[in-house]
């Protein structure tokens, strides 16, 4: 997810999140209020330089109402033009509080100190009602109307499957090895690098890989961070797909029927039936577009599937992120 297309060059981009809660079977969510504006509005905050949107979201939400948070579907964006003139657009989540079993990305995260007093003087927790009223600026009801339209419809709780193409690999040309050892880039392993903080907010708390040096190197520096294993599965490797692209499906399907946090990094070549099991997991009102052709996914690229609880899971959004580092 990257700036909208139809945003002017100079467009100042934010990130925040619609964090909910449940208290005696309502919801609830937080609302802050800036002294300078004298306004509510949902905690939020421009990006630090090289900050991807996710990152901003987690860090700005922490700052401002002292938790730390998941993210779950991505919700409406507002645009506006702010006090001097410039163009500026904000980019929401929903967001859940995070909770026990998310040690492991939370333990990458840095450190977060709160926002001055003169900065957010009060944070008020409220229901969907209350928000609506006490918003100040009448755009930011948008997403709080998107995600009670998804709880109304049982899919607003969701765990973020992410499907990760490995980083930017040395050429088959140039490597004198096995393809099974072809290693990363300089690049590739600041792909690598960079997906860690993406992965940290969207509580991965698995990892699974082809063992594959390349896609191996790709998740290791979450893995290492955070003190989780990777479990290597064979059926991502390229050669098991050219063999049987069955085998490679039917993990990711097990994935999508039983979700989790969970990062699979996998090939190129592989990402054709991982996407087709996505789709199948689909809906005609899941968010998100799909990549419809190759390579699907850029070296280094992640596409998240968030999926919703329950009996029958489904993927109710997908959207897609990339570090700074191209190729």
């Amino acid at each position: 997810m990257t700036a909208s297309t139809e945003d002017r060059p100079g467009t100042v981009q934010a990130a925040g999140a619609l964090v909910w809660r449940e208290r005696d079977g309502r919801i609830e969510l937080p609302l802050v209020h800036r002294p300078r504006y004298q306004d509510w509005s949902w905690p939020k905050g421009k990006l630090d330089p090289g900050e991807l949107l996710p990152t901003a979201a987690v860090r700005e939400v922490c700052e401002e109402i002292g938790e730390a948070v998941v993210l779950g579907v991505a919700l409406p964006s507002i645009a506006y033009r702010t006090s001097d003139g410039k163009g500026k657009r904000v980019h929401y989540w929903a967001a859940r509080l995070t909770g026990p079993d998310d040690g492991a990305a939370l333990s990458v995260r840095g450190s977060v100190s709160p926002a001055p007093e003169s900065e957010i003087d009060e944070v008020l927790w409220v229901t969907p009602t209350a928000a609506a009223d006490l918003l100040t600026r009448r755009a930011d009801r948008l997403p709080l109307e998107r995600l009670m339209w998804l709880r109304e419809r049982d899919r607003l709780a969701t765990n973020a499957v992410v499907v990760a193409r490995h980083g930017r690999a040395q050429r088959r040309s140039a490597w004198k090895g096995g393809e099974e050892t072809r290693p990363l880039t300089g690049q590739g392993r600041t792909q690598a690098a960079a997906m860690v903080p993406v992965l940290s907010a969207f509580g991965v708390g698995e990892v699974v890989s082809s063992p594959w040096e390349r896609c191996l190197r790709t998740v290791t520096p979450y893995a290492e961070r955070t003190g989780l294993p990777v479990r290597t599965v064979d059926a991502l490797t390229e050669a098991a797909f050219k063999e049987d692209p069955a085998k490679a499906a039917a993990v990711v399907d097990d994935l999508l029927q039983n979700p989790r946090g969970v990062v699979v990094s996998t090939h190129r070549p592989v990402l054709q039936s991982v996407v087709d099991t996505v789709n199948e997991a689909t809906r005609r009102w899941t968010f998100g577009s799909l990549p419809t052709k190759d390579p699907w996914l850029k070296t280094g690229e992640m596409l998240v599937c968030h999926v919703s609880d329950g009996a029958s899971p489904r993927v109710v959004a997908v959207e897609r992120h990339r570090g700074a580092a191209g190729g």
